[in-house]
């Protein structure tokens, strides 16, 4: 029961980052102190999807699903409803490709937008 929660969590976790590094620019608007963090994040998101790699995560809660003596992603409310949002089924790698560059013109996009406001505050205050 542990091990299946463990993994559970992990599951969330792994969600929750994948949302940061997608869209936590945005939350950079508000604390601009996130991009420390969200930065790179993102890279770590390119790179896993550019290069197919297999994320930390996935192999940490597929450990854990074993300890707990589960198969897979089969059942509860978790598994439902998030393990299709992170790994979507006949996801090609010309796919993760699209995603890679989506996650950095998103993130780049919104950079842009915040350097410009600071930008133009700084030439105000001359």
């Amino acid at each position: 029961m542990l091990w299946r929660l463990a993994a559970d969590a992990v599951l969330v976790l792994h969600l929750a980052f994948i949302v940061f590094a997608a869209l936590g620019a945005l939350l950079a608007l508000r604390t601009p102190r996130v991009l420390w963090l969200q930065i790179p994040a993102a890279l770590w998101g390119f790179l896993v999807e550019a290069a197919g790699w297999y994320c930390p995560l996935t192999t940490l809660e597929n450990r854990l699903r074993q300890l707990a003596g589960d198969a897979g992603y089969a059942g509860g409310f978790i598994e439902h409803y998030l393990t299709l949002l992170i790994y979507p089924p006949g996801l090609t790698r010309p796919q993760q490709g699209v995603l890679a560059l989506l996650l950095i013109a998103v993130n780049a996009g919104v950079y842009l937008w915040l350097w410009r406001r600071h930008q133009g505050r700084c030439a105000r205050k001359r």
